[in-house]
């Protein structure tokens, strides 16, 4: 800038001026990055590594994966305290769904992390359905694809005969609740690595009861 104000000062020729504007924006930018880049490393060493806390089937199969609310709530924090934010842009070509993570810093650099795939049909999902469950997917995969998140797979259940288990009565209020919202023991069990509910551990009695709520609003 003080170039630039000596170069005005003196009265520099239009093609001087538009070299030194480039020269600055050039400088702008690259300050910038280098704000976004010591930004995001000190916000990843404070983020946590994500539990898989929700389950998914395909046929017979059950696998685990991260809920995104769950990740907003975990990385908000973090990324509003070193001046960093996200957000989705989406397009839809046919049965083809692109979705685009954006991580942006208060001083102006942003990044970008792109991923596309067909429309999810699986289930009884309508048009709008099948788009929506896609978009979900992707926004979980780009957010972790541009932040570097790791997520862990959940092993507390290898402990599950060890320590103090839930109570008979808890055992009931688990059935009942599932029988309520028409989840799938076995798809339980495997999650919990457990061979019966009477096996879970004290510790995760909540967690059970918190996905099997989250499933009831769903519904």
């Amino acid at each position: 800038m003080s170039l630039l104000n000596a170069a005005l000062e003196r009265g520099a020729d239009e093609q001087v001026l538009a070299q030194l504007i480039g020269l600055h924006e050039r400088s702008r930018a690259d300050e910038a990055h280098r704000a976004f880049e010591a930004a995001l490393a000190a916000a990843k060493a404070e983020l946590p590594v994500i539990a898989k806390t929700q389950i998914a089937s395909i046929g017979t199969k059950h696998y685990r994966h991260e809920d995104l609310a769950e990740i907003a709530r975990t990385i908000s924090p973090a990324l509003a305290r070193h001046g960093l934010a996200y957000r989705f842009r989406s397009r839809t070509e046919g049965e083809l769904v692109t979705l685009t993570c954006v991580i942006a810093h208060r001083d102006g650099h942003s990044e970008e992390s792109s991923l596309s795939a067909g429309a999810d049909h699986s289930g009884e999902k309508n048009a709008i359905q099948a788009i929506g469950s896609a978009l979900t997917y992707l926004q979980r995969m780009t957010l972790k694809a541009a932040l570097g998140l790791a997520a862990a797979e959940d092993d507390d259940g290898k402990a599950a005969g060890a320590g103090q288990t839930i109570t008979r009565q808890q055992v009931r209020e688990l059935l009942a609740l599932i029988e309520e919202v028409g989840a799938e023991s076995e798809a339980l069990l495997q999650f919990f690595k457990i061979k019966a509910f009477a096996e879970l551990p004290a510790r995760r009695f909540r967690q059970a009861l918190v996905m099997l709520n989250a499933r009831k609003g769903r519904g």
